[in-house]
């Protein structure tokens, strides 16, 4: 199953790309980036509208749609282990994982939602989620694997 990040925003040189880069590069297949980013001014509702709807027209057809919001489930590593590998076993070829901007994610992103996501109760600037999320995703490739990278 391909795993696709779409994230609001573009990474620029340094450290939170280089741990994205680090655990990106060791999924097979590799871990897919797609970066959306507002031009206009806009702001508050305005603003998480239309970056819902870059957002959401970045998502694979058919593909399994994960939302990173702080309201969400704080799943284990095992129990993503578990959803990614019940989708995989399920024929669902691409899993969406979704990255608001600074206010967060529209309502409608939620909405589309087939599982909201927490990564726990603190906040992450979200440029270092995309890192934090893409080490996950590999801890979760490694269990389903059996390989010793996850320990319990």
């Amino acid at each position: 199953m391909q795993n696709v990040i779409v994230a609001v925003g573009r990474f620029k040189a340094g450290p939170e790309k280089a741990l994205f880069d680090h655990f990106a590069g060791r999924l097979q297949p590799s871990l897919e980036l797609r970066e959306v980013e507002e031009k206009k001014r806009l702001s508050g509702d305005q603003l998480k509208n239309r970056e819902a709807e870059l957002l959401l027209a970045q998502v694979p057809k058919g593909a399994v749609t994960v939302a990173l919001d702080g309201t969400g489930n704080a799943l284990s590593s095992r129990q993503l282990a578990e959803r990614l590998g019940g989708w995989r076993d399920d024929g669902r070829r691409h899993a969406a994982f979704l990255i608001g901007g600074a206010d967060g994610l529209d309502a409608s992103v939620l909405a589309r939602a087939e599982l909201t996501l927490s990564l726990g109760p603190q906040t992450w600037p979200h440029l270092m989620v995309r890192g934090m999320l893409a080490e996950q995703l590999y801890r979760a490739h490694s269990i389903l694997a059996g390989h010793p990278y996850h320990r319990d």
